[in-house]
């Protein structure tokens, strides 16, 4: 086998790879909400949000209280209509105050009432947690090692990005 015929050989493997990892990540991701609520249920936390997204938003305000809407949106790259709406919903389920500032009587704040901080307090916990589990697994992996894989991330995390700023899938 040449050296082209193996290098070859060895990207489709490690598209294959990456593809599974696609879905084992999106498997995951899609228990990250039930891991959530096991979790809110032993701390007898009753009143949560239903969907990840909110709970993201509650850590995002949580993390830079007080804060509009406008910078939540640009923190977690979403619309401001979506945060309105889950701002709205979290404020009618007692998990956020609105306030406003004396000089700025037009713009709203968001700051977490104690329900809420429960709930943020919980999923930094949780993050704490899979942050642990990652650097446990990394571990067995040297200093170049760890250096290629950032390398290799940050690279295509770029490159990703791009395709979604252009709308083009390559």
């Amino acid at each position: 086998m040449s050296a082209l015929e193996s290098a070859d050989s060895l990207k489709q493997l490690l598209y294959a790879q990456y593809i599974r990892f696609l879905h084992m990540h999106e498997s995951l991701a899609e228990t990250e909400l039930d891991q959530f609520l096991v979790f809110a249920q032993r701390e007898s936390i009753n009143n949560f949000p239903q969907s990840i997204t909110a709970i993201h938003v509650i850590d995002c305000i949580g993390r830079h209280e007080p804060v509009n809407s406008t910078t939540i949106a640009e923190i977690l790259d979403l619309s401001k209509a979506s945060i309105t709406k889950i701002g709205g919903r979290l404020l009618k389920d007692g998990l956020v105050n609105r306030t406003q500032k004396d000089d700025n009587k037009k713009e709203s704040y968001f700051q977490l009432t104690p329900q809420g901080k429960k709930i943020f307090d919980l999923h930094a916990q949780l993050h704490e947690i899979e942050a642990q589990r990652f650097y446990r697994f990394v571990d067995k992996y040297s200093a170049a090692e760890l250096q290629l894989i950032r390398k290799f991330l940050q690279e295509y995390n770029v490159e990703l990005e791009l395709r979604l700023t252009e709308g083009v899938a390559e």
